[in-house]
C-alpha cells in the first residue's frame, strides 16, 4: 500500500508542471491604446485596450475599470517590457510605470507578402 501511494504521489508531481501556465516575458512596443467601455457607479474609471507584439502573436489586453490607469504613461510606438501569464499580462514601461491587464484578442502576426502592383 506504501508502494501504491509513493507511486501515485510521484506521477502527481511529475505532472504538475504541464497544469502550470506558460509565462512569456519579453520586451516591446505598445502598438495601439484605445479607450473601451464607459464610466458610471460601478465603473469609476476608464478601461483601455492596449495592442502590443509578443512571440509572433499580437495580444490585446484590457485595463481593469475599477483601476486608474495614467494614458499618458503608455504612449503608443513607446518601449514597454511584458509578462504574460495565461490571461494575466503585466505591462511596464522604462521609466516604471506598471498596469495589468487581462487578455481580450491573440492574432497571429505573420509576414504578409507584398502587395503585386498591377
Amino acid at each position: 500500500m506504501r508502494r501504491l501511494f509513493t507511486a501515485v504521489a510521484a506521477l502527481f508531481i511529475a505532472a504538475l508542471p504541464a497544469f502550470a501556465a506558460h509565462k512569456i516575458q519579453g520586451t516591446g512596443t505598445l502598438r495601439d491604446s484605445q479607450p473601451t467601455g464607459t464610466t458610471d457607479k460601478q465603473h469609476k474609471h476608464q478601461a483601455y485596450d492596449l495592442s502590443f507584439d509578443a512571440a509572433a502573436n499580437r495580444y490585446t489586453c484590457r485595463t481593469d475599470a475599477s483601476k486608474s490607469m495614467n494614458p499618458t504613461d503608455f504612449v503608443v510606438g513607446g518601449a514597454i517590457n511584458y509578462e504574460i501569464d495565461g490571461q494575466k499580462v503585466t505591462l511596464t514601461t522604462p521609466a516604471g510605470k506598471k498596469v495589468e491587464c487581462k487578455v481580450v484578442r491573440v492574432e497571429a502576426v505573420s509576414a504578409a507578402p507584398p502587395l503585386s502592383q498591377q
